[in-house]
């Protein structure tokens, strides 16, 4: 009898505990954001990447009125390769699209006259039928009107989804919208707009022209270019993002796909808050983050000390051999407590002194045109794109303290034979560039005669270099 009333006593206050519970849920969940009532109207503000709108703050759920072009338009993949890209607002990705919970959009959609095919728009924000799709589906030279509420706070995909859907996003149909909390998100120093996409085009990386959309390699998920917004070089080259030491950063990361998942991750840096899946979870000290295709997730770091920090999707032949590569420049006074540089130098050869090799191509003789070094700087410069920019950057500056300029390079410039050797056979060890030691292993390249010629004198016609114009002949003699 004592054990049957210890029992029940015990039922009654898991009962208890179970009703507690559940009315503690019921008081802290989300508020039904469909409910609030929009005070005023205004015109959405729409950026290109890597620019964001300005935040929301503190205002209250208005109308906005967004008013969105569909191009069809022919941009560079990157030096020398072209691509006929579709975009929303004319970039890749699309403009960015910025509303707080209980916003009511009234979307204007319009496929530019010029453009050959019908295009719509599903909204990962929107709740209702295709994300806005079904309503949207618009024929060039035309104009679709929509309207939806956003009731989920979180950072979303926007895409077409026309028929073959993953055609349209291969070619770059797809962009982010923001749905940002009541009162805003927290407030940083410095707010950038970053989309990763993989491209599928019939010519191998670096075929030079127009490409052409292979649909083949789409379906075997095998792209020969996976980038950030839209492009080789994107956040390079004069485009990076920047910060200044003592700065919080805020990355709005997002994935097109439509086939990669990404990895992404930002060499020097720790994310000090990632919001999972572009959602309300915040999970704290991350090192990189999944993207799935059709996701995104926004990042938050401070910069404490100066430097370049590199964007890369780490699966990390994405990042070195198919573009998803950008650059974080950050200006300011160094910090040695956080980071010392180098304090010591030395040989470190686990794998003996063997010199790493590309593996080895055909030996079959191929007949040299003759060029002029008019001819040998444009090839030299498209070849620098695919072999060397990663490494030595697209002005020849190097990375600091680890790979050494080739821009007014006492190195090169002294000694035209030893760099093609370097090109030839490799390099490894300690070496002396402009006064500063390097200490890391170049790899033997697989390039031609003609390719090293051109390459190299490319090289010493540009960024102060000497002009010395390098010959297939004196490439050959060699080796």
């Amino acid at each position: 009898m004592r054990n049957n009333s210890i029992t029940s006593i015990r039922l009654i206050l898991y009962f208890i505990f179970a009703v507690l519970f559940l009315a503690g849920c019921k008081k802290e969940d989300v508020k039904n954001y469909a409910d609030i009532m929009t005070e005023g109207e205004m015109e959405a503000e729409l950026t290109s990447p890597p620019h964001v709108p300005k935040p929301v703050g503190n205002r209250t759920a208005m109308k906005l009125k967004l008013n969105m072009e569909i191009k069809e338009q022919e941009g560079t993949m990157t030096d020398g390769v072209k691509y006929t890209y579709w975009t929303f607002g004319g970039s890749v990705p699309g403009s960015f699209i910025r509303t707080r919970v209980g916003d009511e959009v009234e979307f204007h959609l319009k496929n530019h006259p010029d453009n050959k095919l019908p295009h719509n728009i599903d909204l990962h924000a929107v709740t209702g039928p295709g994300g806005g799709a079904t309503s949207s589906l618009v024929a060039p030279g035309h104009e679709k009107v929509f309207s939806f509420k956003v009731i989920n706070p979180g950072l979303y995909v926007y895409h077409c989804a026309t028929a073959p859907v993953g055609m349209h996003i291969a070619n770059g149909m797809y962009g982010l919208i923001l749905v940002e909390p009541e009162g805003g998100l927290p407030p940083v120093d410095k707010e950038y707009y970053v989309m990763q996409g993989d491209f599928y085009t019939q010519g191998e990386y670096g075929a030079k022209g127009l490409q052409a959309f292979d649909m083949n390699k789409a379906i075997k998920e095998t792209p020969d270019y996976v980038v950030f917004n839209g492009k080789v070089g994107s956040l390079t080259n004069g485009n990076e993002l920047t910060a200044k030491v003592g700065e919080t950063v805020r990355l709005f990361v997002g994935n097109g796909g439509p086939n990669l998942v990404s990895s992404f991750h930002v060499i020097g840096e720790i994310f000090d808050n990632v919001h999972i899946e572009g959602g309300s979870s915040i999970n704290k000290n991350v090192q990189t983050t999944l993207i799935p295709a059709g996701g995104a997730a926004i990042v938050d770091f401070k910069v404490e000390t100066p430097g370049t920090f590199i964007l890369v999707d780490h699966s990390i032949f994405r990042a070195f051999n198919k573009g998803a590569l950008g650059m974080l420049k950050v200006e300011g006074k160094e910090n040695q407590n956080i980071y010392s540089g180098t304090i010591q130098e030395g040989i470190y050869l686990p794998e003996g002194g063997t010199i790493q090799k590309m593996p080895g191509g055909s030996n079959a003789k191929a007949v040299i045109p003759k060029r002029t070094i008019e001819e040998k700087v444009k090839i030299g410069k498209e070849l620098f794109g695919t072999t060397c920019f990663a490494c030595h950057q697209s002005e020849g500056q190097g990375i600091p303290n680890t790979f050494p300029p080739l821009a007014k390079s006492d190195y090169l410039n002294s000694d035209s034979k030893r760099a093609i050797k370097t090109i030839i056979h490799g390099l490894t060890g300690e070496i002396t560039v402009n006064g500063k030691k390097y200490n890391n292993v170049m790899p033997a390249q697989n390039l031609s005669d003609d390719e090293i010629a051109n390459v190299l004198t490319y090289i010493y016609s540009s960024w102060g270099n000497n002009k010395t114009e390098i010959t297939p002949e004196m490439v050959k003699a060699l080796r």
